[in-house]
């Protein structure tokens, strides 16, 4: 049985391309694995940005935190067990000025704790969230897999950065762009997409 997270955080509602793929990544495991799903919509639900209660109250032990303090770190901690309890991450992410959306920036500032998701060895910063499978989503306008735009992708490679980071280093990306070129880009785009996941549907079965 494998155990599903889909996070999405696209604000673009139905219309999104990143969590319309990310969900199908999501419900084609669980009908393939019957474990079960939970989804985070960061969109809908947007995590709160992270205050001085949260970063000290990671610091400091439960039992002389603030009441405050017990409020912040209450939400980073019930994002950062569903991150534990996953076996398999589905991450939707929708280019918001050639980055991610401050939403999914939130939800990144509260499950990368030290300690908790990532620690310090004799050889540098180590991530603790391993032994777990991820799907990055990403969704932008223009090209930025290839081509002159690509050095301005603030967003897949920040994502990859964030995730392996906290130990999440088996990714693969599959990627929605060149959607701003017309009805015909659209649906090159969309054919694109569903043939990537389906190859890695096939893949994961």
């Amino acid at each position: 049985m494998t155990r599903t997270l889909l996070v999405t955080s696209s604000p673009r509602g139905a219309e999104s391309l990143s969590t319309r793929f990310a969900t199908e990544i999501a419900e084609g495991i669980r009908a393939r694995s019957g474990g079960p799903l939970t989804v985070r919509d960061l969109a809908a639900n947007p995590p709160p940005h992270i205050t001085p209660a949260y970063i000290q109250g990671r610091a400091t032990s439960p039992a002389e935190r603030t009441p405050e303090q017990v409020e912040a770190v209450k939400v980073a901690q019930a994002f950062v067990d569903e991150l534990k309890a996953a076996d398999v991450i589905v991450l939707g992410s929708g280019m918001i000025n050639f980055g991610l959306s401050s939403q999914l920036k939130a939800w990144f500032d509260h499950v990368t704790w030290p300690s908790v998701t990532f620690g310090y060895g004799d050889n540098g910063p180590k991530g603790l969230l391993t032994g777990k499978k991820v799907y990055l989503v990403t969704a932008a306008g223009g090209v930025f897999s290839q081509g002159p735009w690509a050095p301005f992708d603030f967003q897949t490679n920040y994502l990859l950065h964030l995730l392996g980071f906290i130990g999440l280093s088996d990714v693969d990306v599959v990627r929605v762009e060149g959607t701003v070129f017309g009805a015909d880009a659209v649906k090159a785009a969309i054919a694109s997409t569903e043939a990537a996941v389906g190859a890695l549907l096939a893949k994961a079965a």
